[in-house]
């Protein structure tokens, strides 16, 4: 395990930060590798073993890193849930993984005594003492210390992941442990490196600092809706304890950036490296207008992370003019990494996966590589989203892209959200992308209702706003643009057009009426 030998080499550095009601606390490398193993002891003596299951759910603290740490030693399992996944997504995840025991905080552990799914659970592990059935991990601190890390191949699971379930019943994506440190590999170019402070609000990636020696600052905020948190006290944190990096989602990094006083309090800070939705240049010019970081736009998914990545300042005035003009979200070179095809529509499969296509052809982004995830849970998603061919696994996205003549991958949204009708073929992505340029900040969603093409806001539009859009959006044909409309968003990071939802809400009366009326 990466993370005990870096325990050894920086002992007394610290780890993990994390607020504690109204302190910060520091638990040093050493701290984590003993209270780990002490929970390793634990999980034993509560009949935990190699290849059970653990549903997490606990918010991210030093607690859950290190259990997630004690479990990865005696071959467990770690499950996985959105922070924002509703009770009939832990109810049909919870139907799929069928897990051995769970760990949970106390508003988790009174959650898993009112849900009968999660009453069937053997083993519950909480941080409180007082709930009947559970044991609390406190009794750690009274046990030896497991030193042995269990024996695994490769390819046996290391983490279960279950996406949020927006397109149908939630599908768990496994991580083995050849994936995890693949993974790892990966994110180098992007990831903190040994002694370096980094606030961060993606686990995957505080995983990743533990095994590369870097201390990680978990935000004093409730992640679970990061495009509503107080950034106030997260800026506090960055500036208290001297914080050289932030890793986040794009909605907790523009909370930051736009918030009064911004500038100040980043002073110290020499990168931002922002994934897990569309990362629009208005957001990086924002960014860059706080700090003197470098913002680093990084394009991915829970089953390959990282796919690509754009450092900010390599967005050129003629790239962000093509955005303008229709040509989709540039997201950067794809990393080494990561093996990267476009298949066209109606195009032959394996002569699209055997060579690259002709720059500018649009199609669905497959990727294949050693840190992208083989398969799912019991094979439920496979057959929809994994292609076996000469030897390898390739991994259909469902995100449309295209490669320029330099290499470079633009973005055009979900394959299944184009739009089609008598003037051809439009992707409200692209749109949306462009409409950011003219109206930076807003809430935005193209789509087709009642035979027409209409760019949604969720603001109040001045009316040369609404000029503007309407002069800019020419080239997609644009029949009108609605303000003030309520646009769905995804639950986990509060940045993707929920379209399924979209759809519906452009079903009902109300808003057929004011499209049919315009503004």
């Amino acid at each position: 395990m990466t993370f005990v030998a870096t325990a050894r080499t920086r002992p007394d550095d610290a780890a993990i930060i994390d607020r504690v009601g109204k302190r910060d606390r520091r638990t040093t490398f050493a701290e984590l590798d003993d209270w780990s193993a002490r929970l390793a002891t634990l999980l034993r003596e509560a009949g935990v073993e190699s290849g059970d299951r653990i549903l997490l759910l606990h918010p991210p603290t030093a607690e859950l890193y290190a259990f997630v740490i004690a479990l990865l030693r005696v071959g467990a399992v770690a499950t996985v849930l959105e922070p924002s996944a509703s009770r009939a997504q832990i109810a049909a995840a919870l139907d799929a993984g069928r897990p051995r025991g769970l760990f949970a905080s106390r508003l988790g552990a009174l959650l898993a005594v009112s849900m009968s799914a999660m009453r069937r659970v053997p083993v519950k592990f909480t941080t409180t003492r007082w709930i009947p059935g559970t044991i609390s991990i406190g009794r750690a601190r009274g046990l030896a210390a497991t030193p042995i890390v269990e024996a695994v191949r490769g390819d046996h699971p290391a983490l279960l992941t279950f996406t949020s379930g927006s397109t149908g019943v939630p599908k768990g994506a496994i991580r083995t442990h050849d994936v995890l440190r693949a993974q790892h590999v990966a994110l180098r170019s992007v990831a903190a490196a040994a002694g370096e402070t980094d606030l961060v609000s993606l686990p995957i990636v505080v995983l990743t600092n533990l095994a590369a020696g870097a201390t990680s600052i978990l935000p004093a905020a409730d992640l679970r809706r990061p495009g509503a948190i107080d950034p106030v006290p997260v800026l506090a944190q960055i500036e208290r304890l001297g914080a050289t990096r932030i890793t986040a989602s794009p909605a907790l990094v523009d909370r930051l950036v736009s918030a009064p006083g911004a500038a100040s309090m980043l002073r110290g800070v020499k990168r931002i490296v922002t994934g897990g939705g569309p990362i629009f240049p208005d957001l990086i010019a924002r960014a860059r207008a706080s700090s003197d970081a470098e913002v680093v736009a990084v394009y991915g998914s829970t089953e390959a992370e990282p796919v690509a990545h754009l450092a900010g300042s390599g967005l050129s005035s003629a790239d962000v003019a093509a955005m303008r003009g229709g040509a989709g979200l540039l997201a950067g070179r794809p990393v080494p990494e990561t093996q990267l095809r476009i298949v066209p529509r109606d195009a032959p499969l394996a002569a699209s996966l055997d060579m690259l296509p002709e720059p500018g052809t649009i199609g669905e982004i497959v990727v294949s590589g050693a840190h992208v995830v083989l398969g799912y849970l019991d094979g439920r998603g496979d057959a929809e989203t994994k292609i076996r061919h000469a030897g390898r696994i390739w991994h259909r996205t469902g995100d449309l892209g295209s490669l320029d003549e330099r290499g470079r991958l633009w973005l055009f949204g979900r394959v299944g959200a184009a739009i089609e009708d008598e003037r051809g073929r439009m992707f409200p992505f692209a749109v949306e992308c462009a409409a950011r340029l003219v109206a930076p900040g807003r809430t935005l969603a193209a789509a087709s209702a009642e035979g027409k093409r209409v760019l949604l806001v969720r603001e109040r539009l001045a009316p040369s706003e609404h000029e503007a859009l309407e002069h800019a959006l020419r080239w997609a044909s644009i029949d009108t643009v609605v303000d003030e409309c309520p646009i769905p968003l995804d639950r986990r990071h509060n940045s993707k057009v929920d379209y399924p939802a979209l759809r519906k809400l452009l079903g009902g009366r109300a808003m057929a009426r004011r499209i049919r009326g315009g503004r």
